[in-house]
């Protein structure tokens, strides 16, 4: 347990020199950036006004949550079908853009409505063993994602250059994530800059995209167009996104040693804001990031200014200069693959430590349950590509395990007085550092 304490844990209201807050920042944008691009290269959308809106989105979500929560903010995977199916049924992009606003809007409504009612019942239906599952499936549920990325590329055979570049970017994070001092601090940026030398060297860069784009440029904006039915197709997937948002903040919550049940209404409503400027700008919808919380948990650093410089970057590269946004995009799949395995891996991590620091009790049936059948089902789920269809809808398996994990939460019998019965407690060794 000694080591745990040998790296500086910077705490959420820390700052840190500007010296030190650039390669923090720009760590933080380079680790949402793959996700964050591949959104609008799925919908049609512009990938560079995606990232420029995934700066002012983390901005706005900083300042409504009043600098409180370490979140960043990216394109929603949550929603690439309606997305598509809207732009099908109405023959234009500007009209799927009008049911992202209204998913904005959705996510408003949300806040207010847990505002007026408050948020003890999270602590009724979300028992320290949800939670930590929960986490386990937001982790494990991305490995399949993680591994192909390591060791298929973009194919679908395995690709022997990619996987050694993949296992040496994962090596150079490991190292540095053990090392003390700076380089402790920004081991995911320090493994993607060796990856990214290991890739060019093995032929794997692509530099022409780089070479052709311009210095300064600003994206193509596109606004919206009402339109009732896609509306009705994308809005309703904002519900769904909600259940994801709880799920991460309470990893955050866990990670940096915070209880932030009550800031749930501020944190939706930040991510509204943020969709919602998305949509009129011509941005996809937004959500928090399971990437940038695992660099929290390898770093120790939890610090909301970092947030702050990485938005800012992420507004400069997406906004004002394509060429840096192309030189961002020519780092290989494999590359990004190699640190995710970590970064996903970390997130799981965090939830079995949550279960131990919680002292969750497996002696006890009903905890048992919960666990086996919300971990099994969600990653089950998530890394087979399964989803529910509903309507025009699916559930995808994140989703679906934390409902079906609420569910036997209320219905299965348990002790009066016991642990799954208490107030969930969230870890505090780290914020006593």
């Amino acid at each position: 347990m000694a080591r745990r304490h040998e790296r500086e844990i910077i705490g959420v209201d820390d700052r840190v020199s500007v010296g030190r807050a650039i390669p923090l920042g720009i760590q933080h944008m380079m680790s949402m950036f793959g996700s964050t691009v591949l959104v609008p290269a799925l919908t049609g959308l512009n990938p560079n006004v995606a990232i420029m809106c995934s700066g002012i989105g983390t901005i706005l979500y900083l300042l409504v949550t009043k600098r409180k929560i370490p979140s960043y903010l990216g394109s929603s995977f949550a929603f690439i079908s309606p997305i598509l199916a809207a732009t099908a049924a109405t023959g234009s992009l500007h009209t799927a853009l009008s049911g992202v606003v209204a998913a904005g809007l959705v996510f408003l409504l949300v806040a207010g409505i847990i505002k007026l009612v408050g948020t003890g019942w999270l602590d009724r239906i979300l028992p320290p063993v949800l939670v930590a599952s929960v986490m386990v499936v937001i982790g494990v549920g991305l490995s399949a994602t993680a591994v192909k990325m390591a060791l298929y590329s973009s194919t679908t055979s395995f690709q022997a250059t990619g996987a050694i570049v993949a296992a040496i970017t994962l090596v150079a994070a490991v190292v540095f994530s053990s090392m003390g001092g700076l380089l402790g601090t920004v081991p995911i940026l320090l493994a993607i800059i060796v990856g990214y030398v290991v890739a060019s060297f093995a032929g794997l860069v692509d530099f022409q995209p780089v070479v052709d784009a311009p210095w300064v440029g600003l994206p193509p904006i596109q606004t919206p167009q009402f339109d009732m039915g896609a509306v009705a197709l994308i809005a309703p997937v904002a519900f769904v996104v909600v259940i994801e948002h709880i799920g991460h903040l309470l990893a955050v919550g866990e990670i940096v040693g915070k209880d932030y049940r009550d800031m749930l209404p501020r944190s939706l409503a930040g991510d509204g804001l943020s969709t919602l400027v998305s949509g009129f700008l011509g941005g996809p919808p937004t959500t928090t990031y399971a990437e940038n919380i695992g660099v929290m948990s390898v770093t120790r650093v939890y610090s909301t200014q970092v947030f702050w410089y990485a938005a800012g970057f992420a507004l400069l590269v997406g906004g004002f200069c394509p060429k840096l946004a192309a030189f961002i995009s020519s780092i290989p799949t494999p590359v990004m693959g190699g640190v995710s395995i970590l970064l996903f891996g970390l997130i799981a991590s965090n939830g079995l430590r949550m279960l131990v620091t919680n002292k969750v009790d497996f002696d006890q049936n009903r905890n048992l349950m919960i666990a086996s059948v919300v971990i099994i089902l969600g990653v089950g789920m998530e890394t087979s590509g399964v989803a529910i269809p509903i309507g025009n809808y699916t559930l995808p398996g994140m989703a679906t395990s934390a409902l079906v994990g609420v569910i036997l939460n209320l219905i299965l019998p348990g002790a009066k007085g016991s642990q799954d019965a208490e107030e969930p407690q969230i870890a505090q060794n780290d914020a006593k550092d």
